[in-house]
């Protein structure tokens, strides 16, 4: 399968796009810069230029493959404007992508995060969150399931909080980040709130899976932790860094504060089941131990 990959470049895409060559498929690979062609490139892929705002180049890379898995985002948290321009220009993306794929019955891969739900781990017949500050993702992962009525295989694969490689990656790398600048590695609340984790590598191999043998409007968790306590996350962030642990304001991490703070276990065993996913490589915790001070 000739494959149109958004995002191919970054830690979760460059998974994707090693798992799926290794596999015997080509990849298309979306690149906005020269940097992120020559990376496409070595990794054994094509590449066509553009970006997320260029939505006749997302068209028309969705045109000339078997199937889109889709992976960009700009990761700007910085403040709620920049969080909420980067899920407007998401949402035109996957919508842009979306139209080009309608009665082709090819299959569009998009990706979301592990709702939570309030007393219990989620599962993955449980909604998106739509509201709050990324509720804007919830609700185009919804349209895109939905063009399973309209001749598209449309899934989505819901990721934990933090997808890690090698100590870095997704909420736990913004702790680190965080903990780097401020000379505290700190968690808010009283840090006994659970994130679920999922090595990239990990990761990648569910995306493949869902390419290629997931049903029209179905939602699968990439979870191999089902949740690591932030303090504990922390706690080896500051044995890593030398530095002091402590619980720090919600405030500090901006737009994203009440999300840091939430309980948010998550499952992934229907996904195991159904699928035959099965996680292989390090947790979360044993992960961070490649943080360099």
């Amino acid at each position: 399968m000739r494959v149109f990959v958004t995002g191919g470049t970054g830690l979760i895409g460059s998974a994707v796009v090693a798992e799926l060559i290794s596999n015997g498929h080509t990849v298309l690979a979306l690149a906005r810069s020269d940097a992120s062609a020559a990376v496409a490139g070595k990794a054994g892929a094509e590449t066509i230029r553009g970006g997320l705002a260029d939505l006749d180049v997302l068209r028309a890379g969705a045109a000339q493959t078997d199937g889109v898995i889709h992976l960009a985002f700009s990761n700007d948290f910085s403040s709620a404007e920049a969080v909420a321009n980067a899920v407007a220009e998401e949402s035109a993306a996957q919508l842009a992508l979306g139209d080009a794929l309608i009665g082709s019955d090819r299959p569009f891969v998009t990706v979301s995060g592990t709702p939570w739900i309030a007393g219990r781990f989620s599962v993955e017949t449980d909604p998106l969150p739509t509201d709050g500050p990324v509720g804007g993702r919830s609700r185009t992962v919804n349209a895109v399931l939905e063009l399973a009525a309209r001749g598209v295989r449309a899934a989505s694969v819901r990721l934990p909080r933090t997808v890690h490689n090698e100590g870095d990656g997704g909420f736990a790398g913004l702790l680190t980040g965080i903990a780097r600048q401020s000379g505290v590695s700190g968690y808010a609340g009283d840090g006994t709130q659970r994130w679920p984790a999922v090595h990239a590598l990990d990761a990648a191999v569910l995306f493949r899976l869902v390419l290629e043998s997931a049903p029209a409007g179905t939602a699968w968790h990439a979870v191999a932790d089902e949740g690591d306590q932030v303090r504990e996350i922390a706690e080896v962030i500051g044995r890593r860094l030398g530095l002091p642990v402590a619980a720090v304001p919600t405030e500090t991490y901006g737009p994203l504060g009440v999300i840091f703070a939430a309980d948010q276990p998550s499952s992934s065993a229907y996904t195991r089941e159904t699928l035959g996913w099965e996680p292989k490589h390090p947790s979360l915790l044993a992960d961070l131990e490649n943080i360099q001070p």
